[in-house]
């Protein structure tokens, strides 16, 4: 199944999408004016992981580092902001946004149901959906943050956007294809693209993930509650943000032209089996200004 939330007359509803119409779950009649909103606008948490290699490995390189061991003895996680989700459609920014605002290419499952110190080979079961994620991030506001040990905090607090539907993990069985070696869980062989402006900036595939879900919901769990309607982002696929693009870019030519998300860029993330999501970034003091050329 597909499911959505969108929104009608100020009211969130629930919805399921059949042969690309959205059908209210309480009426099973099909809804023609909506707003689509997250698939769930309002978690319980929002967690996000550190999952591919390719990416962890070529951003340490590129700023001169050599990869962390540790990366290959737990998978880890940061909370973000689970009051900043966005669906489809525009996301504001604030002007220190701006500088050198990035998107990460990400899948998320959302949780289904209550746990504590679930072990990996049982993870799978807690998984309601899949979702595509899109990790903004300023990241001028993230480096500088984090000089001091702490964070990110500012530098993503702002927005995360997940959509356009949950997906649930029947839909996906057709994918499915083995973790990597050492590793426990569902995995699946889905193409991950991210376009700026109609041109293609990322390609990866989640069948590239190191650590799986159920490895971070074990992680994740550990002494922990898990609930329905946590949020957990897999990190960004290889490729998946302009940072490493652009410091690959850099380390090959110093002639490279950087590139960073701007006021009016349309982003456009499609996942194989989990849809397209699409936004578009709106300066926050440029929308302000029309609201006051409307009064």
């Amino acid at each position: 199944m597909k499911l959505v939330t969108y929104q009608i007359n100020n009211e969130e509803r629930e919805g399921i999408v059949v042969n690309e119409q959205i059908y209210d779950l309480q009426t099973n009649q099909p809804v023609y004016t909506y707003e689509l909103l997250a698939p769930v606008p309002h978690p319980t948490s929002c967690r996000d992981g550190y999952a591919f290699r390719q990416h962890v490995a070529s951003a340490r390189r590129n700023r001169g580092l050599e990869m962390i061991k540790e990366f290959d003895q737990y998978p880890i996680f940061y909370f973000t902001n689970h009051n900043a989700i966005y669906g489809p459609g525009p996301i504001y920014c604030m002007p220190d946004h701006f500088e050198k605002l990035d998107f990460e290419l990400e899948v998320a499952i959302v949780i289904g149901k209550q746990g504590r110190n679930i072990k990996a080979a049982d993870a799978d079961s807690y998984i309601k959906g899949y979702t595509i994620m899109n990790d903004l991030s300023a990241r001028t506001l993230q480096m500088e943050e984090m000089l001091l040990n702490l964070g990110p905090a500012k530098g993503k607090d702002f927005a995360t956007v997940i959509g356009p539907w949950l997906v649930t993990p029947d839909e996906l069985e057709p994918y499915k294809c083995n973790p990597k070696p050492g590793h426990v869980g569902n995995n699946y062989n889905l193409t991950m693209t991210c376009k700026v402006n109609g041109v293609e900036v990322s390609r990866g595939n989640m069948a590239d993930m190191d650590w799986t879900f159920a490895e971070i919901i074990e992680r994740a769990s550990y002494g922990c509650d898990l609930y329905p309607g946590d949020v957990i982002g897999s990190g960004t696929v290889g490729t998946g943000c302009f940072l490493e693009l652009n410091g690959t870019g850099l380390l090959n030519s110093p002639y490279y032209k950087t590139q960073w998300l701007k006021d009016g860029d349309i982003v456009e993330m499609e996942i194989t089996g989990l849809g397209t999501l699409s936004n578009t970034i709106v300066a926050e003091a440029t929308s302000w200004s029309i609201l006051k050329q409307k009064k």
